[in-house]
């Protein structure tokens, strides 16, 4: 099958690496997927593939969040017509540039797809929801109920998702699953130190490590509060959050985070990595003692199995979707609306023998996580749906 796989960002985000370690799996199987993606600095991909893909360019945008959104999914429209006009040079008819699928990962490119779909450029459009967002603005709640409504087939990485769009939505959503690379492990490639020395991270002193960046949903603000109270007990302790990149705008929370460090006194104790190279990611999780994720909102949460299998031990929240797959004897569940309570956690996290509890317990999550049966699971589905 030939699969045109769609994502906001060229950059390192849940979605993003789902659809790029989806569409790797696809071509090991001898499909041909392509992963188109927005690219709005020109540097392309963040990782090298050996499976086509394409970056879209995206241009600055002055407005605000309602012109970004509207600008973003004019860019992939204009960028798909222009394809098919360059490619034949002809009248339009279905699936001209010979794709059997067309899958948006998210709700930028699904309404993309939707307006393609609407003027007959292609006949058809899978969407999986990762997570549903609790928009304000009208445009951006009108613009999620298309991308949901309008597709042929919706697909969702969790329980928790199914239920809501057949609640709210009244859509029967097929479920399939994430996976975890086999990059991310316990074993050393020799970056370590060099690692260490570029993010100024101390091997002598406890290292937290959260990956998602700084917003809202990521549950910043409290973790912040948490690793004050873990500081009092482990002054040396350091807090690296990584990654970062996505495409709204989060500068108010932003900026009260960082007021926070500034009034805790925690500048020297935090590090922000901003983006991180691909190659540098699985060594950020050996270099961590814990990882701790208490976020209030995730699709399924792809980074507390790479952590897992890096043989981290794991703090996240207790609620779903993280308790689908999750049990207290594998990981930390913590009150995430709770700075004490995650703080507690954290602290006992650095006990050696509870530490390695976590880690051979939640070893057998693994097994159940296979890219390969996630692609296996996608293929049931388009094939279906063709």
């Amino acid at each position: 099958m030939k699969i045109a796989l769609l994502t906001y960002s060229t950059k390192p985000r849940g979605s993003v690496i789902h659809a790029l370690e989806l569409a790797q799996a696809l071509s090991d199987l001898g499909h041909e997927p392509c992963v188109f993606a927005l690219d709005k600095d020109g540097k392309g991909f963040h990782r090298e593939v050996n499976f086509k893909t394409c970056a879209v360019p995206a241009q600055p945008c002055e407005g605000g969040t309602d012109a970004l959104v509207k600008q973003r999914i004019g860019e992939f429209v204009d960028f798909f017509e222009q394809s098919f006009e360059q490619s034949f040079g002809q009248p339009f008819e279905h699936d001209l540039l010979g794709y059997d699928v067309y899958h948006a990962q998210d709700c930028l490119s699904a309404n993309a797809l939707a307006m393609l779909k609407q003027r007959e450029k292609i006949s058809q459009f899978v969407r999986t929801v990762h997570h549903i967002e609790n928009f304000k603005s009208p445009y951006l709640i009108d613009c999620q109920d298309k991308s949901i409504r309008q597709s042929d087939r919706c697909l969702c990485v969790s329980h928790q998702w199914q239920q809501t769009l057949q609640k709210d939505y009244g859509i029967t959503a097929h479920r399939v699953i994430n996976g975890v690379s086999d990059r991310f492990s316990a074993q050393p490639n020799g970056q370590e130190v060099a690692i260490a020395q570029q993010y100024g991270i101390c091997s002598d002193a406890p290292v937290y490590l959260t990956v998602g960046g700084i917003e809202p949903r990521k549950n910043s603000i409290n973790l912040l509060k948490a690793f004050r109270q873990v500081q009092a007990k482990q002054p040396d302790a350091q807090l690296v959050i990584a990654g970062g990149a996505t495409l709204f705008d989060y500068q108010p929370y932003r900026d009260e985070f960082m007021a926070l460090v500034e009034a805790y006194g925690l500048g020297e104790y935090l590090i922000l990595t901003g983006v991180v190279p691909d190659e540098a990611l699985p060594v950020l999780y050996r270099l961590a003692d814990a990882f701790v994720f208490p976020s209030i909102q995730e699709g399924w949460g792809l980074v507390v199995l790479e952590a897992i299998a890096s043989k981290c031990p794991v703090l996240t929240a207790n609620q779903a979707p993280f308790t689908e797959f999750l049990t207290p004897a594998s990981v930390f569940l913590v009150d995430p609306h709770s700075p004490a309570d995650i703080a507690t956690a954290m602290l006992k996290m650095l006990d050696p023998q509870i530490a390695h509890s976590l880690v051979e317990n939640s070893r057998s999550i693994l097994a159940d996580y296979r890219w390969q049966k996630s692609a296996k699971m996608h293929l049931e589905l388009y094939q279906q749906l063709v």
